[in-house]
């Protein structure tokens, strides 16, 4: 099958088959292209950049685009409309332009944005201009090799799966890619927006913001959609940017990959601080919804993890916001229980969902739009790095998360703290937490069959897979009210936890370790401990 594929797509175009014809007789590699469609999911579509029905194109962008279309007037709407953004990757900007085409051809208007934005502008967006839903083309911290699709529904959040599974269905009719080939656009549908529209999402987010005071900050946006934004948000700081990740690149020249997660990442931000004795670093990922944080504490900059970035940013925003008994924290099933529980003790409710940030948007519409929920939404946050304070987005906001994080940052530095030092009182009152992750990629074939083959076996070990399991939480069942997912998360008896998930946009398995311990040594320990014992049962190297 997939031979036949490659020779139908032999005869797209020009470009499309002197890249097809320099792959040569590697059969692996045109096998990996053509085996199968380039899948969409809850997030959309997310893969490598390339010629192949499995890879991001135009060709795969339009089909996509043209189901997108049809689920959108399907249900109804006849003057339906659709937003879009982009971020600086390798061919963002002409895949937006090719779904501008097919949703125009099609007789919806599209919101096109004029330069690269932030996702979180574009969920904003969604809302402002009261669109059909809206998609934004990135993908997120990936190598420079990838491109993503992901789609936002009318209230500004990414698909939740029913309404995944339904888009999926509509791309699923269109049985080849000859429907999408020629299509020409209609030019009168397509109107071109960008600076009104930020500057109405930069008021929003300056409503969150809580104290100012003095901070020498260094920002690099990672050649990323975060450099005029998060400027702008900090003005009223001392803030230095990287020069050479400034501009848009979407071959992330000076990084091996665009995640601000990383020490690498930041490496170039950690020099240029230490050389101008700055406070802080922060970087952001190409569309700017996660946030990497280093902390210059006893002379050295230290990275903060996303689990305690959650923690501090829950602290102090609680700390400086009006609660009461309907205030609420959202987290996901695998971020740790630090942030949730200094929340649960200032007296706030505590809410779980599946991983991915729509499922916490899907909670901060149903508190709007319910009148037996009395919730208010105060803070949602995931491990990944990804925070949204305030109800001007449904996703992850780099930017208010920057403002915060710089608010919080001076606010301590007043008191002569660092917030290493604030997590340290923070670890007295609460009690120690120790997260991690181990992620593992296993490409192709082979590597998706192995995924699955891991995760039957922790499925038959079920409490045996650990020492000292008190119960086994298989979300794959459906539990607590939850949407059935591919997740099974071990509770030790010591308040410790492990939750292994294959991921959703890429082909990993993923190890994510919550550590209950009286202090780091002992929680070290018994990390070390656990991965042992994952890499014996799984033959897997960590």
């Amino acid at each position: 099958m997939y031979k036949e594929r490659y020779t139908e797509w032999l005869t797209f175009d020009d470009e499309t088959r002197s890249e097809l014809l320099s792959i040569g007789e590697d059969e692996k590699e045109l096998e990996d292209r053509f085996y199968k469609n380039v899948a969409f999911g809850t997030g959309g579509l997310r893969g490598v950049m390339g010629a192949g029905t499995n890879r991001m194109n135009s060709y795969t962008i339009k089909k996509a685009s043209m189901g997108l279309a049809n689920y959108v007037l399907s249900q109804g709407n006849k003057q339906a409309s659709i937003a879009i953004a982009f971020d600086t990757r390798n061919h963002s900007q002409q895949f937006a332009e090719d779904a501008a085409t097919v949703f125009s051809s099609m007789g919806i208007k599209a919101y096109l944005f004029d330069a690269a934005m932030p996702t979180p502008v574009l969920s904003f967006t969604v809302r402002y201009l009261n669109c059909d839903a809206g998609i934004v083309i990135t993908a997120s911290h990936n190598p420079k090799e990838y491109n993503g699709y992901k789609v936002y529904d009318n209230q500004g959040g990414q698909l939740p799966p029913d309404a995944a599974r339904e888009v999926t269905h509509f791309i699923d009719q269109i049985e080849n890619f000859n429907a999408v080939k020629d299509l020409t656009g209609n030019p009168e549908l397509v109107e071109m927006i960008g600076s009104k529209i930020l500057d109405s999402f930069i008021g929003e987010v300056m409503k969150q913001s809580i104290s100012q005071g003095e901070l020498d900050v260094v920002y690099t946006p990672l050649h990323g959609a975060g450099n005029v934004p998060v400027r702008r948000i900090l003005e009223s700081f001392n803030v230095s940017i990287v020069k050479e990740q400034e501009l848009p690149d979407g071959n992330f020249s000076t990084v091996t990959s665009p995640n601000p997660e990383d020490r690498d990442a930041l490496q170039m931000a950690i020099a240029q601080a230490k050389q101008e004795d700055a406070d802080i670093v922060i970087g952001t990922d190409p569309d700017c919804d996660r946030i990497g944080v280093a902390v210059k504490h006893a002379g050295e900059f230290r990275l903060l993890t996303g689990n305690q970035i959650g923690a501090l940013l829950a602290d102090f925003v609680i700390d400086n916001t009006e609660v009461n008994e309907d205030s609420t924290l959202i987290k996901t099933i695998v971020t740790n229980d630090f942030g949730a529980k200094i929340a649960s003790e200032k007296g706030l409710q505590i809410i779980e969902t599946l991983t991915g940030f729509k499922y916490i948007g899907e909670k901060i519409n149903a508190f709007e739009s319910s009148e037996e929920l009395t919730n208010k939404f105060v803070m949602g946050y995931e491990e990944s790095y990804g925070y949204l304070v305030g109800t001007h987005a449904r996703d992850k906001d780099a930017v208010v998360s920057a403002l915060l994080i710089c608010e919080m940052a001076s606010y301590y530095k007043a008191k002569s703290l660092t917030l290493f030092d604030k997590l340290e009182d923070l670890y007295g009152a609460y009690g120690y937490y120790l997260d991690a992750l181990d992620s593992v990629t296993l490409k192709g074939v082979e590597g998706a069959a192995r995924i699955q083959t891991m995760m039957e076996e922790v499925r038959e070990a079920d409490a045996q897979f650990f020492e000292n399991v008190g119960e086994v939480r298989d979300y794959a069942k459906g539990i607590d009210g939850l949407p059935k997912e591919n997740v099974i998360k071990f509770m030790l008896t010591d308040e410790s936890w492990v939750a292994i998930r294959p991921s959703g946009t890429e082909p990993k398995i993923k190890f994510y370790y919550s550590i209950r311990a009286k202090d780091e040594d002992s929680a070290q320990e018994k990390l070390v401990v656990i991965k042992e014992k994952i890499k014996q049962n799984l033959d897997i190297a960590l």
